[in-house]
This record gives structure tokens, C-alpha cells and sequence, in this order.
């Protein structure tokens, strides 16, 4: 996101859809693990109290994100995490170092799965588990359909890498999963909602940093900005409460898989 202010919106937006992740880890006191898509490493860090004393490496292509990982991870006292910045698709991770490979909405942007999680694969140890959370498909996820709708003819599909999407189709992504070394797939089925703040003007201006959003918005007119712009403040406040904040529906894929021998 690149909305202010905006580093830890992620954790907060999320927080329903990751307590599936976190029940689903399955780490254990001194395994290896490898966080993709790491993001400001609030999974990383679990990971590392759960992997301890176990070494646990986050991976993540923004620096500004890792800057703000290693900020937590410092003041929560973890002395067995590391981060890099790498694309997963190519990084050189250690060959067959890990034991659990795990990533909460950070593998649906490379721009060839098939080799990112065949590169992935090469960092496991042979039978290493790997635990995903992806999108499901576009018209599972309210979020998205009511965004595209605010935005009317202005909305553009993303390209490829760019793509949130790009792994919601179940069978698709395990054929990709299957080709790249792994075995054992399971998919589950995640129906929670996402989070969006307690505040509309915040709430918004998150929603006007999506990429998709501001790549929209900078295709219009002034005029049809500012219309624009209301409409997505009209969908947003549709779906406030005093209760819950603003909240849409949304579907995730839990995905588990072993890397083969």
C-alpha cells in the first residue's frame, strides 16, 4: 500500500484471514523457515518465537517494508530472524535449508509461478511443508468487485504480475505447485472478512493508495476523479459500522503442500 502511513495497515486489514495462517504453521522448536512475501514481518515473527531457537529468514522485494521489519523485530528482542530483499522468483536462497516455507498474500505477483516456486522448492528440505494464503478468485471477494464497481470504466485489469488473483483458481495453482516439486496439495476454503478501519477519511485515502485504485484515478479528468472519488467514499461508508469499522467480505485459499522427496 502506499497510502501514509500505511506499513502496518496490511496486519490490521488481514487479521482474520491470518489466524487461519497462524493455526495451520505447524513449526516446530529449532526448524528453518523461510517467510515469502515477508512484508513488515509480522509472520516472520511468529515464526521465530514458534521456530526458536530455529532460525527463521523473511524475504520481501521492499526495502521500506524490511526497514520497518527489522524495527519490530529489534524491539520484540528476536535474535534468530533475518531479512532480505529478493523477488522470490530468482532469489538464491540456501539449497535445501529449510524446513516450513510460509507466506500470507505474497506469492500471487511473480511473473512466472512456475519457476518461483520451483526456485522456492530448491530451498526445502526434501518433504519441507509449505503454507500459503492466497486470493481466491476476483468475483469471490467483495472488496474487490465493489472497488471495480466504484470505479466504473476507469477500473483496468492488472497486468499479470501484478495481479492479486493470479493464484485463486485451485486447480490451475496446483498444477503450477505440482510441476514445481511439490505434493500432498490442500486447499481450504477461507470466508473472512477484511478490515478497512474504523475511520472513513482513512479508510479512503488506503483505498485510494491501491494501485490499481490510483492507476484508475490518474486516467480521468479532474471531474471524473472527484466523482470518482465520492463514489468510493459512498461504497466504503456502505459498508461502515460503528461496530466493526469499514468490513467487506472476502475468500482466501489456505494452501498446504510437501515439498517431495
Amino acid at each position: 500500500m502506499s497510502a501514509p502511513n500505511s506499513l502496518d495497515f496490511y496486519d490490521a486489514e488481514l487479521r482474520a484471514h491470518h489466524e487461519h495462517l497462524r493455526a495451520a504453521y505447524g513449526i516446530s522448536p529449532a526448524d528453518a523457515v523461510v517467510d515469502i512475501g515477508c512484508g513488515t514481518g509480522l509472520t516472520t515473527r511468529e515464526a521465530a518465537r514458534s521456530a526458536a531457537p530455529g532460525r527463521v529468514v523473511g524475504v520481501d522485494v521492499s526495502e521500506r517494508m524490511l526497514v520497518r521489519a527489522r524495527q519490530l523485530t529489534a524491539a520484540e528482542g528476536l535474535d534468530n530472524v533475518r531479512y532480505e530483499r529478493g523477488d522470490a522468483q530468482v532469489h538464491r536462497f540456501d539449497p535445501a535449508g529449510f524446513d516450513v516455507a510460509i507466506s500470507r498474500f505474497g506469492t500471487m505477483f511473480f511473473s512466472d509461478p512456475a519457476a518461483a516456486f520451483a526456485n522456492i522448492a530448491a530451498g526445502l528440505l526434501p518433504e519441507a511443508r509449505l503454507v500459503l494464503l492466497v486470493w481466491q478468485r476476483h468475483e469471490h471477494n467483495e472488496w474487490a468487485r465493489a472497488i471495480d464497481a466504484a470505479l466504473g470504466d476507469a477500473a483496468q485489469p492488472p497486468p499479470p504480475r501484478l495481479d492479486p488473483f493470479s493464484l485463486g483458481d485451485a486447480e490451475a495453482t496446483a498444477r503450477i505447485l505440482e510441476g514445481a516439486g511439490f505434493d500432498g496439495m490442500r486447499f481450504e476454503d477461507v470466508r473472512e472478512p477484511v478490515h478497512y478501519g474504523r475511520d472513513l477519511d482513512a479508510a479512503l485515502a488506503l483505498v485510494r493508495g491501491f494501485q490499481s485504485t490510483s492507476a484508475a484515478l490518474a486516467s480521468l479528468t479532474d471531474r471524473e476523479a472527484a466523482r470518482t472519488v465520492a463514489r468510493l467514499r459512498e461504497t466504503l461508508a456502505a459498508h461502515y459500522s460503528d461496530k466493526r469499522g469499514v468490513v467487506f467480505d472476502s475468500r482466501s485459499w489456505l494452501i498446504t503442500a510437501r515439498r517431495r522427496r
